[in-house]
């Protein structure tokens, strides 16, 4: 997937666009799954790399129409990709409102926020998946998994390995995962574990 991704930008496909299209194919889902008429509450959270701005472009998206809220599990100078920094300072002046969290007690003050949401969306890791899972993190994903609300991945439930499916000592057990552009090896290999597939294009051409 990284190849394709290099490939699609040598031809002109800007990763800040597949960052927007990705973020938009999440929304769509969404949308289609909760009528906005209901005003469901929305939760993401997210993380600062890549994955994390997949949610946040989503998170902008859904915003137009519903009650949405975010969480970025770390702070703005943690950012990792100058396309993900663009997301955020587009998402800055979205109707919705956004939360940090650098700490496991911060994410503990959000609790009513996993607690009451009607949908929550990982974008923790992703691909980039770390192990042993970290604070704070790992409290994030527990408390993603406590919520009773709808819970959807994007592209990968935080803490599995894309290629392996190994799990790492907390992961995400979402009701839906949210598939970029193309099946990861390792959620075939756990598909129990990834709730229902829906496999999204992002507008890139190439596939091999």
């Amino acid at each position: 997937m990284q190849q394709i991704e290099q490939r699609a930008e040598k031809i002109g496909f800007s990763r800040l666009l597949m960052m927007e299209n990705a973020g938009r194919a999440v929304a769509d889902v969404v949308s289609e799954l909760f009528d906005p008429i209901l005003h469901p509450r929305i939760l993401a959270v997210c993380g600062t790399g890549n994955n994390g701005g997949d949610c946040i472009s989503a998170a902008r998206h859904l915003s137009s129409n519903m009650n949405v809220t975010s969480v970025l599990i770390g702070n703005l100078e943690k950012i990792k990709t100058e396309e993900a920094k663009q997301q955020w300072f587009i998402a800055k002046n979205a109707p919705m409102k956004i939360y940090s969290a650098n700490s496991m007690n911060d994410i503990l003050r959000y609790e009513s926020l996993f607690n009451t949401s009607d949908i929550v969306l990982d974008g923790i890791f992703g691909t980039g998946v770390r192990a042993p899972i970290e604070e704070p993190f790992k409290t994030a994903i527990k408390m993603i998994n406590k919520s009773s609300g709808l819970k959807i991945s994007i592209d990968v439930p935080s803490g599995m390995n894309p290629d392996t499916g190994q799990i790492a000592d907390a992961a995400v057990l979402p009701d839906i995962t949210i598939v970029l552009h193309s099946l990861k090896t390792g959620l075939l290999k756990q598909q129990s574990k990834c709730g229902i597939l829906i496999v999204k294009e992002i507008g890139i051409a190439l596939r091999t």
